[in-house]
């Protein structure tokens, strides 16, 4: 009989057993991944292009990816997703600098026929021109709503100078959408849609046949030669403000260019970020929300890139507060790079970035998107269980050592709207 007064022992969490998909070779440079234990009728596709915003002009990008489902010689935009709903399928669309990640979600029984459905409307694509004109309006008033945001216009600086000169440091402006032309769509879309795949990540107990028969359709469209990403970021560290003057917020970003986790110094760093501004205990909540008030958010993150990565802080303050507010987050990354934090504040971390790995690794789909963190930049499953050790060894010196080396202030590109 269960013991209901007493509660079960706790431990500390010393590996988890990661579950890594099946690999099946598409062409030399193409796989795709298959979780197939799944415990109920759910599945995913998940088909990753080489279409981001990085290959030619981001408006050209960012349109010919939203048209991808507007219609193809035989259908209509409205027959396309008709068909989807009748599925009881839907899609997801993600668009980054490296690359379009589309998800297809349905029951196991109806994921094939979705997938081609879906892979036929991309791969068939037309763009007819009433779909354009209108894709172009929308988006272009959404841009010009957008340039009232001070955390939009935040956002565009901190880009602009942490890929300093580099492609991705490529803005678009409201001029950009009347000077567009269907011809530019079609060429992008042939070189990074027809001829762009080049990953399949599949989740779901379906058929080996309807595998190979993704496999056999997907063929035609994918790369043939391993994606170069482009790495020669120079960071233009300094403080930037701009004046808006109907604001009645600033928004903060602060960061510098940084690595992914093939760096050595991954581990220590996303520990470090974890105590500064990623979890709601974390200094910069404490300091600038609990304490100041100036605002109801703020935090940091890690952001990875193919070849990089930056670090970013992020947060939207009262105007009055702003100036408060940057001296405040000054004084915090100086503090962690001159005064040892306690071990109570830093088992505190540990134990959330423990629980955190484990809801993470909890299910096939966890499973699956832990992967693919990994796949990226071709490591190995057991990168998680290093990062594990890895935050019970870390101590105190270790974070004061590499808040040092990475959280110099000078080192910061500052910027402020509003």
């Amino acid at each position: 009989m269960i013991d209901r007064n007493t509660a079960p022992p706790t431990q500390k969490i010393q590996s988890i057993e990661f579950i890594c998909p099946q690999t099946i070779e598409i062409n030399s440079t193409v796989k795709l991944l298959w979780v197939k234990n799944v415990p109920n009728e759910t599945s995913r596709i998940d088909l990753y292009y080489n279409a981001g915003l990085r290959n030619g002009r981001n408006i050209i990008a960012s349109l010919c990816s939203s048209l991808l489902l507007s219609g193809t010689k035989d259908k209509s935009t409205t027959e396309i997703h008709k068909q989807i709903d009748q599925l009881g399928a839907f899609f997801d669309i993600g668009l980054s600098h490296e690359g379009v990640m589309i998800s297809i979600f349905a029951l196991k029984e109806n994921i094939f026929e979705a997938f081609c459905i879906i892979n036929e409307a991309i791969q068939c694509a037309v763009f007819p021109d009433k779909e354009i004109s209108e894709k172009i309006r929308v988006k272009k008033e959404k841009h010009k709503i957008n340039f009232g945001r001070v955390g939009f216009l935040a956002q565009r600086k901190f880009q602009e100078k942490i890929f300093y000169n580099s492609p991705y440091s490529e803005l678009t402006n409201l001029e950009d959408f009347d000077n567009i032309s269907k011809n530019e769509l079609i060429e992008f879309h042939e070189n990074f849609f027809q001829k762009g795949l080049f990953k399949v990540a599949v989740v779901g107990n379906i058929k080996e046949s309807e595998i190979d028969s993704i496999i056999s359709k997907c063929k035609d469209s994918c790369i043939d030669k391993p994606l170069e990403y482009y790495s020669a970021f120079d960071n233009f560290s300094g403080v930037f403000h701009e004046e808006k003057k109907s604001a009645v917020q600033s928004a903060i970003r602060i960061g510098k260019t940084l690595f992914n986790k093939t760096h050595a110094d991954f581990f220590d760093f996303s520990i470090l970020n974890t105590v500064l501004g990623d979890y709601f205990g974390s200094r910069l909540m404490k300091n600038i929300r609990e304490d100041k008030g100036y605002t109801y958010g703020i935090g940091s993150a890690v952001v990875e890139t193919g070849s990089s990565g930056y670090f970013i802080i992020g947060s939207e303050v009262g105007i009055k507060h702003r100036e408060s507010t940057l001296k405040e987050v000054k004084s915090e990354l100086e503090n962690l790079c001159s005064t040892e934090m306690s071990h109570k504040e830093l088992e505190l971390v540990k134990n959330y970035l423990l629980g955190q790995m484990l809801k993470a690794a909890d299910g096939p789909y966890a499973m699956m998107d832990l992967f693919l963190s990994v796949d990226t930049y071709d490591l190995k499953m057991n990168f998680y269980n290093e990062y594990i050790e890895r935050i019970h060894q870390i101590d105190t010196k270790e974070i004061i050592s590499i808040s040092q080396k990475y959280l110099k202030w000078d080192t910061m590109s500052v910027i402020s709207v509003g």
